[in-house]
């Protein structure tokens, strides 16, 4: 279970994961040896799972972004798409989804040209019947920091 320091510790880092541990020992008012054992044993227990840094895809030339629905045929053509989905580094995410289509992509590309190969390159994988492409006008919110609470 997750102390209330845990989950300081986890917001903190979610803020700004490049925040000194002597920091983090200080917000949360710990030693800097506690908060590197709490660390640890977060990273262990699988509640931290990793430090990245956060790109501004438009400075990398990515200005298209796009969520794309498909239908995969049936479970039999499932691990071979999530695999071809892992393979493509345009494929940024890959869920499993309930409604309509049974996957859903969210694509990061350099301009619609090459969505649109990309999408044909999808269309053409084993057991995919159907896509259905919506295309990212502007992003007023995008985080992965979880909305976790202290009790």
């Amino acid at each position: 279970m997750l102390d209330d320091i845990d989950i300081k510790i986890l917001d903190s880092l979610q803020q700004n994961g490049r925040r000194r541990r002597g920091d983090l020992a200080e917000e949360v008012g710990l030693s800097l040896p506690s908060v590197s054992e709490r660390l640890r044993k977060l990273e262990e227990k699988g509640y931290l799972t990793g430090y990245t840094a956060k790109l501004d895809p438009k400075k990398f030339g990515f200005d298209v972004t796009a969520y794309v629905r498909v239908t995969v045929r049936n479970s039999d053509f499932y691990q071979k798409f999530i695999d071809q989905a892992i393979g493509c580094p345009e494929v940024l995410e890959c869920h499993a989804i309930t409604g309509e289509g049974s996957h859903l992509l969210k694509i990061r590309t350099e301009k619609t040209e090459s969505l649109e190969r990309i999408l044909s390159e999808i269309q053409a994988w084993d057991g995919v019947t159907q896509t259905l492409t919506s295309v990212v006008l502007s992003t007023a919110k995008e985080t992965l920091a979880l909305p976790i609470k202290t009790n």
